[in-house]
C-alpha cells in the first residue's frame, strides 16, 4: 500500500512572508526568539516535527461524528486510571495480614483527597470498561475491522481482554471480605476452562491454594504487567490507526465526482 505523503504545515504554523519594502531590521523580542530557538534546537536533534505532523494533520473521511471519539475517550480513561493509580500506590501496602485493608482505610479516611482519588480510580475502572465495549461495538457495526485493518482489530480485542484482567486483579487489592470471596469465585471459574484453566488458576493464586502470596501476585499483575502491556499495545494501535486511517460511516455514499477524503485537523 503506498504511503500517504505528509501534509504541509497549517497556515497558523507557517512563517509569515515579509511585507513589500520591509527590511531585515525588526523589533527585538527576546521572549519570542528564545521560544523559537528552543523549539528549533529540540527539533533539529529529535526531528519530532515530522512525526507530529504525520500524526496530527491527516486526512479523514467525511461524515465522522461523535461515535468516533469513543477510542479517544477510552484512552483518556486509561490515563486517568494510570495517574490515580500512581497516587494510590504511594500509600498502599500489599500485606495480606491486615496491612492492605488498613492502608485502604488510611487512604479513604485520613490521606489528603484520598477518598476523591480512590473514587476516581474505582469508578473510572467501570467507565473505562463501558467505553472500550462501546468503542469495540462501534468498530464492529461500522465494519472498521475489515481489510486492511484486521491487525488493528486484533490489537483492540487484546486491549479489551487486558482491561478486564486489570479490573479483575484490582478488585482484590482492598482485601476486604467482599473482594476476597469474589476473587475466590472468579479464580475458581477460571479453573473450569479447558486445557489451560487449572494452570491459569494456579498462576493467579501463586500456588494450589489462596494464600498471602496471592495478593502480591495480583498487585504485581495489576500495577506492572498489565499496564505495561496496555501501553505498548496502545502505541501500536495508534500507529496503525494513523497509518491506515479510519473508515467512513457505512451510510455515507461516495460521490465519484468529488474525492472521498478531505483534510481535517485531528
Amino acid at each position: 500500500m503506498p504511503r500517504i505523503p505528509a501534509p504541509p504545515l497549517p497556515k497558523s504554523l507557517q512563517r509569515k512572508p515579509k511585507r513589500p519594502g520591509e527590511n531585515d531590521v525588526r523589533e527585538h523580542n527576546p521572549v519570542a526568539e528564545a521560544g523559537i530557538t528552543v523549539v528549533d534546537w529540540i527539533d533539529e536533534r529529535t526531528s519530532m516535527s515530522g512525526g507530529l505532523r504525520w500524526t496530527l494533520y491527516r486526512k479523514v473521511p467525511r461524515g465522522i461524528n461523535w461515535f468516533y471519539t469513543l477510542g479517544s475517550a477510552t484512552l483518556f480513561a486509561f490515563l486517568s486510571q494510570a495517574v490515580t493509580g500512581v497516587f494510590l500506590a504511594m500509600y498502599y501496602t500489599p500485606d495480606a495480614s491486615g496491612g492492605a485493608y488498613r492502608s485502604i482505610r488510611y487512604i479513604t479516611d485520613e490521606a489528603f483527597l484520598g477518598q476523591f482519588v480512590r473514587a476516581m480510580h474505582k469508578w473510572g475502572a467501570s467507565v473505562m470498561v463501558i467505553l472500550i465495549f462501546l468503542h469495540m461495538g462501534r468498530v464492529f457495526f461500522f465494519g472498521a475491522y475489515k481489510y486492511p485493518r484486521e491487525l488493528t482489530w486484533i490489537i483492540g480485542v487484546t486491549l479489551l481482554i487486558l482491561t478486564l484482567v486489570m479490573g479483575f486483579t484490582g478488585y482484590l487489592l482492598p482485601f476486604d471480605q467482599r473482594s476476597y470471596w469474589a476473587t475466590i469465585v472468579g479464580v475458581n471459574i477460571n479453573g473450569t476452562g479447558p486445557f489451560i484453566g487449572p494452570y491459569l488458576s494456579d498462576f493467579l493464586r501463586a500456588g494450589p491454594e489462596f494464600g498471602a502470596t496471592t495478593l502480591s501476585r495480583f498487585y504485581a499483575i495489576h500495577m506492572l504487567l498489565v499496564p505495561g502491556a496496555i501501553i505498548v499495545l496502545i502505541g501500536a494501535h495508534l500507529y496503525l490507526v494513523t497509518k491506515l486511517g479510519i473508515t467512513a460511516p457505512p451510510w455515507l455514499k461516495v460521490d465519484e465526482k468529488e474525492p472521498e477524503l478531505e483534510k481535517a485537523e485531528v
